[in-house]
């Protein structure tokens, strides 16, 4: 009676599994899936990816502000970095004269190929002489690993570049550079005057 029974459920366990067949088509399915969600994937990874990049870029921006604005980048001092705005609004042809904003510390700076290193581009209005009175600048922030090449001036987005385009600013910003304390003038009075207003 025992070895009855016992055959009984070894027969029954065999027919309950999954065949070949079935595992086949289950494989089938999920790589279909698999293919389907790939591209979202990688295009999410790509945009944070991107959006990080931008978000260093900021930083470096912020810090080439800050030294003009504190007198570390001054014009036509050979101990001064490099990196003083110049007039022409036009994109840069070589990294000299940019000013290095080398966020990783390596040696040398901005020129190991790494994703943190950035060169800075100021440029201030075309006849505009950097004087007491202060100046509007712009700002644009290059990738340095997209040196050499043909840049633009054109800003990449975060939404819809992947991984970016190395010949375009991350990152284009507008200030104001207020004057220097020697002048005598406060930076509102210097916007007044260079703007014409504020009556």
């Amino acid at each position: 009676m025992t070895k009855q029974k016992q055959h009984q459920n070894l027969s029954q366990s065999r027919d309950g599994g999954y065949t070949i067949i079935e595992s086949l088509v289950a494989m089938i399915v999920v790589s279909v899936l698999m293919i389907a969600i790939a591209p979202v994937m990688a295009y999410s990874v790509a945009t944070r990816v991107q959006a990080r990049r931008m978000e260093l870029a900021t930083q470096a921006a912020r810090s080439y502000i800050d030294a003009l604005r504190t007198g570390a980048i001054r014009p036509n001092d050979p101990k001064s970095p490099a990196g003083f705005p110049v007039e022409n609004s036009a994109p840069p042809t070589s990294s000299s004269g940019l000013y290095c904003v080398d966020l990783d510390g390596g040696t040398p700076p901005c020129s190991d190929g790494s994703k943190k290193d950035f060169y800075v581009q100021g440029v201030r209005p075309t006849g505009v002489k950097p004087t007491d009175t202060g100046y509007a600048l712009t700002v644009r922030v290059y990738r340095a690993d997209g040196f050499p090449g043909t840049m633009t001036t054109k800003q990449q987005s975060v939404a819809n570049s992947a991984l970016g385009n190395p010949q375009a600013p991350l990152v284009v910003m507008q200030t104001e550079i207020p004057p220097t304390t020697r002048g005598g003038t406060s930076a509102y009075q210097s916007l007044c005057d260079r703007t014409g207003g504020c009556k």
